[in-house]
Formats: structure tokens, C-alpha cells, sequence
């Protein structure tokens, strides 16, 4: 082992002593010896707060968390991820995500197999054509095949080109309203086109195909049936009015009857997982304007620079993905729930998803080994207070402790002040509850006080039991407006490239995506008569009685 190897590996080691020290769990008897811990174990960026004062991390794991990214090599993954540097290393290019909600002019270049772009050039350049076509639909210039406005927009795409759309669109329209009124279809299932048929009038709806190579199996799918579903209603002529493309494939959009001006493309330096910013994230400027969308990544930038440039010690992507790292390698916790106390967030969580467990989903290091440590949780979440209604008995009382992230905002926009003071003291009391849990004693008392009788304390009370010491962190801030979206985005996405650097591994390929997509395509041609191939047992019948069903 080299001498770096060396001290990687004793970095690690030093981590998990600390996790597993007796009342190394107990976050309550932090609290007890620092009465300022929570503003020691908080960090801010203008009205934006990161408190990770709720987990079991003192100063003394702090300092080795620290001590294991410079190890691991974080300062030098930050140069080079902002240098555009290949690092997605497996494909052979950069991830400069960042150039699409960079200035014209802040000089971020992207390295790829073929040679060296000016990120923030190309990315203005597009961004540019994004917004003439924004204007131009939201005035009429740009109209339907009858000449009256578009009323909807219609975004079919799937994984990165749906999930970030979905999500910042319900963000950014749930409370402000829609200018063009916006719908998604991505499940190739039937079922839900037939839905989206009861719901959009075609003569009013503009559709964005959303596929970089336009030869996505399921978006492909449900683009045809759309198009032929417009055809049938409003003429063929029409189809190069009412759709555009979002793909670099220009051969197969004129095929399907696109106009040239109406493409929009993205470079290889974009993955799907991190695109909302691109081209993708049209569907969001039509519904919720250029405006609202250019803040988005005003924000977004503004957590960029801080990424690039703040200490670690004061780095909100840095501290947020040092806590993940505590949880799922020092204390080894497998799951990590994400409640945001918004509606308009409540697709955040899926988004997520996609980005935390296909990033860093992985088990192979950048050197071809294998892992040794623990990578990706799994990911889930609802928005508050329903989540409360459904998992949150197991993260108060289960057996697995599952670290909670909190999302809230201070300001409420509805006009509803009363049902905004409700929401936000619930947030903060689940994670009071997390922390300070109740004890059979405490329970005891209670039931004593409100009058019940020994044999039903002796049986109810052990039920009413919290353990407490469960970890969360909460992010707080101002207002959800557009700039906080975008800031709020950035941050998860530096999140997960931190991790995947101290992890080892590539956060930016997605093979694992790739052999059920190859295996279901060599299977198709079985469900539709013909001969069966070899499959495993199982594979086989099942095939079998599908077709005995009908399929």
C-alpha cells in the first residue's frame, strides 16, 4: 500500500473509532456539555442555514471528517471539477453542469474525448436562443396551428429529463401560478397517456421531446403516440408547430417533423441527473417564465461560487455531505429520509433519487477496485406533515435509525400565516422529538399525572417509549422563491460529488442503468409470439404465464 493509501486508509480507521466509542450515539449529552453547540455546529450562506447540530458529530469528528476529505483528496477534486478536468473519468469528460447557470463570460471549459469547450460561451449562447423562444411563446409570436396562444406545455421525457423538470416546475408554479399550464409523461405505461388525454386539449398544448440521442426506448414510445394523437386531432401540418425538441439528435427531430429552430441541444459535459439547468429545464421557463427560471440559476451559481471558494469549514455542500458520510460509514446507517415542510417540494425527494443513488450508487472505485467502505444510502422522502402520517413511526421507534434531513422556509407566501406557524412548528418539533426522545420514567410520570391506574402503566407505557438520539439536520431559510430553488439544488448536487470523492468512485457515469435496458430489448420480440430464448428458470415461466394472461 502506498504512503497515501496508507493514510486513506488510517483516516477511515480514525472515523470509525470515534462512531463507535461508548455514548458515541448520544447527541443529547452534546448538547448538555456545549450550550452553544448549535450555533458551533451550524453554517450559513446569506439567509440560507445548514444546522447539523442534531447528530452525534463533536469537534473531535468534525476535525477527522475534515482531516478525511483532505486525505481523500476533496481540495483537489474541487480544482479539477471546476477546471473541466475529465472527471468523469469512465466516459472521458468533464461534469461542468455548473457553465449552464455561469455568466457569458466566467471562462469555465469542459474537457471531452474530442477536445476542449467553452462551457460558459456554448451554454450562454443556448440559454440565449431558450429565452427568445420563452418570449416568443408567452407573446404570441410563437402561437399554436390555429393562431391562438399556447395555454400548456407538454414535457415527455424520463429519469433527467423529467425528474428535474417535474420538480422545479410544481416548485416554482404550485404558489405563484402557471403562464403556460405544464404536464409530464414519462411512464411508458399506456395508462398514463390515457390520462393525459382526459386532461390536455391539443389545439392548446405545445409538447417538448425531451431526449438527447431522441432514441430513449420510452420517450420515443410515448413521443409517437403523442404525435399521431396530434395528428389525428389537428392535421399533420400541424405537428411542426406544436412540437420542439429537446436533443442534439438533428437528423431523427426533422424526421419526426420538427423544425430546426425549435431543437434545443446540450453537450456530453451535461448528465441527464444534473440537465434542469439546460435546455431540459424549458418546460420550466414556459410555466413558470424566463424571469423566475434565470433566477433559478442565478441561485444555483451563487452556491457554485460558494462551493468553489468557501473554507470547508464554513462549506454548506462540504458539512452537508460530512454528516451523510458520519452516518453511512461511521455509524454505518443505511437510509437517509428527506422531509421538505413545503408542498411546492414534494417531487424534491424523487428527485433526489435519481441524483444521490444513481451518482453514487456504485461499488467500483475510479481505480477499478473495489470499494471498502459503505457508498450510497438509500433515499426517500414525502413532504411535511404527511410523511408524519406515514414513516415517521419508524424513524421515531423502528429499529433502524434513519437520519432525517429537514427542509423549511421562515416566510409564509400563501397568506395563510396561521397554517404556515402549524407546519413549521411541526418540522421543528419531529426533530426536537428525534433528539430528545422520552424515557419510561418520563412516560411513567405522564400517565401518572393524567390519572391512569397501575396495571395499564405497567402495559401501555413501555409502548410510549422514544429512544431519542436519532440524527437530523435542517436547512432553513427566508423564502422558496425561484433563487432558493436554484441554491437549494446546487447545494445537493455538490453534495454528491463530495461524497463520491471521498468515496473513491465516479459520480457521473450511470452503467448500472444500461444491462435491464439491454435485457429488455432482447426480450420484447418474446412477448410478441416470438421463439423463447434462454432465460433463467424464473425468467421463463414468467414469460410463460404472461403470455397464458393475455400479455
Amino acid at each position: 500500500m502506498t504512503d497515501s493509501g496508507t493514510a486513506l486508509s488510517d483516516a477511515w480507521a480514525r472515523l470509525r473509532d470515534l462512531a463507535s466509542r461508548p455514548g458515541g450515539a448520544d447527541i443529547r449529552a452534546l448538547f448538555g456539555a456545549d450550550p452553544a453547540r448549535a450555533t458551533a455546529f451550524s453554517a450559513r450562506l446569506d439567509d440560507l442555514t445548514l444546522d447539523f447540530s442534531k447528530t452525534a458529530i463533536d469537534s473531535e469528528a468534525r476535525a477527522a471528517l475534515f482531516a478525511l476529505a483532505r486525505t481523500a483528496g476533496l481540495e483537489s477534486f474541487r480544482r479539477r471539477l471546476f477546471a473541466g478536468e475529465a472527471v468523469n473519468l469512465t466516459e472521458g469528460r468533464a461534469a461542468m453542469h455548473m457553465a449552464l447557470r455561469s455568466p457569458a463570460d466566467a471562462g469555465l471549459r469542459a474537457a471531452l474525448p474530442g477536445g476542449i469547450d467553452d462551457a460558459s460561451g456554448l451554454a450562454a449562447a443556448e440559454r440565449a436562443k431558450m429565452r427568445n423562444f420563452v418570449y416568443s411563446v408567452h407573446e404570441g409570436r410563437i402561437h399554436a396551428a390555429d393562431g391562438r396562444p399556447f395555454e400548456v406545455v407538454l414535457n415527455i421525457g424520463i429519469g433527467g429529463s423529467d425528474l428535474g423538470p417535474v420538480m422545479a416546475a410544481e416548485a416554482l408554479t404550485m404558489g405563484a401560478g402557471a403562464v403556460l399550464k405544464p404536464y409530464f409523461l414519462s411512464n411508458v405505461d399506456g395508462v398514463a397517456l390515457a390520462a393525459l388525454r382526459r386532461q390536455i386539449d391539443p389545439a392548446r398544448t405545445l409538447v417538448l421531446v425531451a431526449s438527447k440521442s431522441f432514441t430513449t426506448q420510452e420517450t420515443a414510445v410515448n413521443a409517437r403516440a403523442v404525435r399521431a394523437w396530434f395528428a389525428e386531432s389537428l392535421g399533420e401540418a400541424a405537428i411542426g408547430t406544436h412540437f420542439a425538441a429537446l436533443s442534439t439528435n438533428l437528423t431523427a427531430t426533422a424526421a419526426f417533423g420538427i423544425r430546426p429552430e425549435q431543437v434545443f441541444g446540450f453537450r456530453d459535459w451535461v448528465g441527464g441527473r444534473y440537465s434542469v439547468w439546460s435546455s431540459v429545464g424549458l418546460s420550466v421557463a414556459l410555466a413558470a417564465g424566463w424571469e423566475a427560471f434565470a433566477a433559478m440559476l442565478e441561485g444555483g451559481w451563487e452556491m457554485d461560487c460558494h462551493f468553489r471558494d468557501a473554507p470547508f469549514e464554513r462549506n454548506l455542500p462540504v458539512l452537508l455531505a460530512l454528516a451523510g458520510i458520519w452516518h453511512v460509514n461511521g455509524c454505518r446507517y443505511g437510509s437517509q429520509a428527506v422531509l421538505a415542510y413545503d408542498e411546492r417540494l414534494r417531487r424534491f425527494p424523487a428527485y433526489l433519487q435519481q441524483l444521490e443513488m444513481e451518482s453514487n450508487g456504485k461499488s467500483v472505485r475510479l481505480d477499478g477496485g473495489a470499494v471498502t467502505t459503505e457508498t450510497c444510502p438509500v433515499i426517500f422522502g414525502e413532504p411535511g406533515t404527511n410523511a408524519q402520517h406515514s414513516f415517521m413511526q419508524l424513524i421515531h421507534q423502528g429499529t433502524r435509525v434513519v437520519p432525517v434531513d429537514f427542509i423549511l422556509a421562515a416566510e409564509c407566501e400563501d397568506g395563510r400565516a396561521d397554517a404556515h406557524r402549524i407546519l413549521a412548528a411541526n418540522a421543528l418539533a419531529q426533530a426536537e422529538a428525534l433528539l430528545a426522545g422520552k424515557t419510561e420514567a418520563e412516560v411513567r410520570a405522564e400517565m401518572v399525572a393524567s390519572g391512569a391506574d397501575a396495571d395499564t402503566i405497567d402495559t401501555i407505557a413501555p409502548h410510549r417509549v422514544f429512544p431519542g438520539n436519532r440524527p437530523s439536520v435542517m436547512l432553513l431559510f427566508r423564502r422558496l422563491d425561484a433563487r432558493t430553488l436554484g441554491r437549494l439544488v446546487a447545494l445537493y448536487e455538490h453534495k454528491v460529488a463530495v461524497q463520491g470523492a471521498i468515496w473513491g468512485i465516479d459520480s457521473f457515469d450511470q452503467w448500472g442503468v444500461e444491462l435491464g435496458k439491454k435485457l429488455a430489448g432482447a426480450l420484447l420480440p418474446e412477448l410478441e409470439g416470438a421463439a423463447a430464448k434462454p432465460h433463467d428458470p424464473s425468467t421463463t415461466a414468467l414469460i410463460a404465464r404472461f403470455r397464458e394472461l393475455g400479455g
